[in-house]
């Protein structure tokens, strides 16, 4: 396991490299002259070019990367070019709400799809079944927006259950904190159950086929026993390949439901930035999601080492 792990953990260097190559590319790839943005309308052409000497924006290419790089592996992403804020501070400040809505976003797809999944492939061609595939259905073909601006309209202003906008920090309150994401997290779950209720379907259908399933049955063992103990672990490895790819969309739909709910994440933090061409900002944003799904997806990749021997010792 230990080798796993470390197989693993050197795996994600070069694709840090990678990604460190791109976000810094953004500068260059984003239309138009960020120091002419930053001088404004009337500026002269001095002003432009003390800009971009101050942005070092003059400099050679490999020679900016470098600085940038050394700079942001001691924490140092740079001043917002709108706020003249710490880029770090600022996007430490929004990612808990970002985080909260994409862990929540997890928690209700799982328990959704891992429910429905499991309903559907112990009665297979049963009415429960098609329930379990209609619902799959209607959540791979509805937009999380749309369902998230329906929870609002539902529970929010009809029932007043909960909160329709704002955010609730979790030091200050709890209940507060929870019934401020509870529609958000919802909205992004239940989009990702789907994949992930057709899945475990597919899975644990295939794995009650099996022999020893087949030998435990006859031997008597009970099917609570039968479904939990061999055939969810045994289903579970594609079952977490799909919630690793629903993952990154998870936190792509966190920063659009933001918008829908008003909530102090990233996703408004990246609306602003893109909207006045802040780069340091869009790097700094860019750079952090990007690092957060990768060593997601390499909690995965251990869990499977956990899961299936057969990975451990390759």
């Amino acid at each position: 396991m230990a080798r796993l792990i470390l197989h693993r953990v050197l795996a994600v260097v070069p694709m840090l490299f990678l990604v460190t190559v791109f976000t810094f590319l953004l500068v260059h790839l984003i239309p138009g002259d960020a120091a002419e943005y930053m001088a404004g309308d009337e500026a002269t052409v001095q002003d432009v070019a003390r800009i971009r000497e101050e942005l070092g924006l003059d400099d050679p290419l490999v020679g900016q990367y470098l600085e940038w790089v050394s700079n942001v592996a001691l924490g140092d992403f740079g001043t917002s070019m709108l706020s003249s804020q710490d880029v770090a501070e600022m996007v430490t400040s929004r990612l808990p709400v970002t985080l909260s809505l994409a862990v929540g976003g997890v928690i209700v797809a799982l328990v959704i799809g891992v429910t429905t999944g499991v309903a559907g492939a112990v009665r297979p061609g049963s009415l429960l079944d098609r329930a379990a595939t209609v619902f799959a259905s209607l959540g791979l073909a509805v937009p999380n927006f749309w369902f998230a601006l329906v929870l609002v309209y539902v529970f929010a202003l009809t029932l007043t259950w909960f909160p329709a906008t704002g955010y609730t920090p979790l030091t200050e309150s709890p209940i507060g904190w929870l019934a401020s994401i509870a529609l958000p997290c919802i909205a992004l779950g239940t989009s990702a159950s789907a994949s992930i209720s057709r899945q475990t379907r597919s899975a644990l259908i295939d794995v009650l086929g099996k022999e020893y399933v087949r030998t435990a049955r006859a031997a008597g063992v009970s099917r609570r026993v039968v479904v939990g103990k061999y055939g969810l672990k045994n289903a579970a490895i594609p079952v977490i390949t799909v919630l690793g790819f629903q993952l990154s969309g998870l936190f792509a739909g966190a920063l659009i439901v933001e918008q829908v709910f008003a909530l102090p994440g990233l996703g408004s933090l990246a609306v602003s930035a893109v909207r006045t061409r802040d780069i340091p900002m869009i790097q700094g944003i860019v750079l952090y999601i990007t690092v957060v799904v990768i060593f997601v997806n390499l909690a995965i990749d251990v869990a499977y080492g956990l899961l299936n021997p057969k990975v451990r010792s390759e």
